[in-house]
């Protein structure tokens, strides 16, 4: 999952690596955060700008937007 606008210069991305079924709701155990550059003249290496791993979803999208608005501002 991406979240931001692809004209700014950084965008959080989400991917659940694990989940698990309770009762009948798939839910995240493990969700893979990164804040990417949007500049496509740097390599995927580059494009990294933090990362980290998550348990939950919340926990995830939390830190990532938390992460967003600070690399915005700078």
């Amino acid at each position: 999952m991406f979240y931001g606008f692809p004209d700014d210069k950084y965008i959080l991305y989400m991917n659940i690596v694990e989940s698990k079924n309770i009762g009948n709701i798939d839910v995240a155990t493990k969700v893979l955060v990164q804040i990417q550059n949007t500049d496509n003249d740097i390599s995927f290496n580059e494009k990294i700008i933090k990362q980290c791993e998550k348990r939950n979803f919340y926990d995830a999208f939390e830190i990532g937007t938390i992460w967003l608005e600070r690399e915005l501002k700078k």
